[in-house]
């Protein structure tokens, strides 16, 4: 296969997933920009800066992994915990949708902020990877203890899928003369040599080793120590600099080792709820609970949690006027 070079392009593209392989160094990664999409995502809801900051970043990594699925798998992202923000809910449907929301105490979440205490505390995160079709759906679990969703995300592939993994997560509000917009990026590098030898795993420590045993350890294939190297000297602020394209970025990065990139996929903030659906929903329930749901107005308001879009609805046409 003949492969074309050409110069990385400056123009600047939102709201993508940019694919990349270093094939020099076995490496394959991908790059996340988000501009309005998370902007409208976040300002459907009235969440503080410090709970904003924390969806967005849940958002980038929820792309950064789910945009592996092929069309019509779902991916969602889900902390639970007992800090502040003791909720977070992200569901990617392949290839483009995102949604998010986060459940939190305000008046902890303001005595935390004032502290600078870690926000999530001590839970857990949970991937959940439905491929679609007949294919089986797949969980991984991993503890939060205060480390932060970057952290946990390093910590999860390092235990569960134990490939070589850097990720980088970056949230922001850009100043522009209509006010704040919120940007958001992330960058995931993994190792994967097509020589399945040279990825060498440690031994995990066996739990009743004598006093003094030292751990299994295995030295870095050194392709994926400058790979690891090169990609940690990715600044947040290059994440999400409005005026640095994506191909640029990678370029700096991976240059001299050369760099190929894929096409890049398209990201949108797209609810699944629907009018249909709600109103399926409704005549599910018998009309005694239907009478329950009547507000003030006579009439029934249901307000999506993840969207914030309210719906009106008539309870003469479920049986509960």
């Amino acid at each position: 296969m003949t492969v074309l070079e050409r110069a990385a392009s400056a123009e600047v593209v939102d709201d993508i997933v940019l694919a990349f392989a270093v094939e020099s160094l076995s490496t394959r990664g991908r790059l996340v920009r988000l501009g309005p999409a998370i902007d409208q995502l976040l300002k459907r809801h009235d969440y503080p800066e410090a709970v904003s900051k924390l969806v967005a970043e849940a958002v980038t990594l929820a792309a950064l992994l789910g945009s592996t699925l092929k069309m019509n798998g779902r991916f969602q992202l889900q902390t639970k915990s007992d800090g502040p923000v003791t909720m977070l809910l992200v569901d990617f449907d392949a290839p483009s949708h995102l949604r998010a929301l986060a459940r939190f105490d305000r008046a902890r979440l303001e005595c935390a902020s004032d502290a600078g205490d870690d926000l999530l505390g001590h839970g857990h995160m949970a991937f959940t990877i439905d491929p679609g079709g007949e294919m089986n759906r797949y969980q991984g679990v991993i503890a939060l203890e205060g480390q932060g969703l970057e952290a946990a995300a390093h910590h999860y592939f390092e235990r569960s899928e134990q490939i070589p993994t850097l990720v980088r997560l970056a949230v922001g509000e850009i100043v522009t003369p209509s006010g704040g917009e919120w940007r958001a990026g992330g960058l995931v590098v993994q190792y994967l040599p097509e020589a399945g030898a040279r990825r060498l795993k440690a031994d995990f420590h066996p739990g009743d080793a004598p006093e003094g045993v030292e751990p299994h350890r295995i030295a870095e294939d050194d392709a994926w120590t400058e790979a690891k190297a090169r990609a940690a000297t990715t600044e947040a602020h290059e994440l999400i600099d409005p005026t640095l394209s994506g191909e640029r970025l990678l370029f700096r990065l991976f240059s001299e080792r050369g760099v190929r990139v894929y096409e890049p996929t398209p990201l949108a903030a797209v609810c699944r709820c629907s009018a249909e659906g709600v109103d399926a929903m409704l005549r599910s329930f018998p009309p005694h609970e239907v009478k329950d749901m009547v507000g003030d107005d006579g009439m029934i308001g249901v307000t999506c949690e993840f969207c914030s879009t309210k719906r009106v609805f008539d309870p003469a046409d479920y049986g509960g006027a």
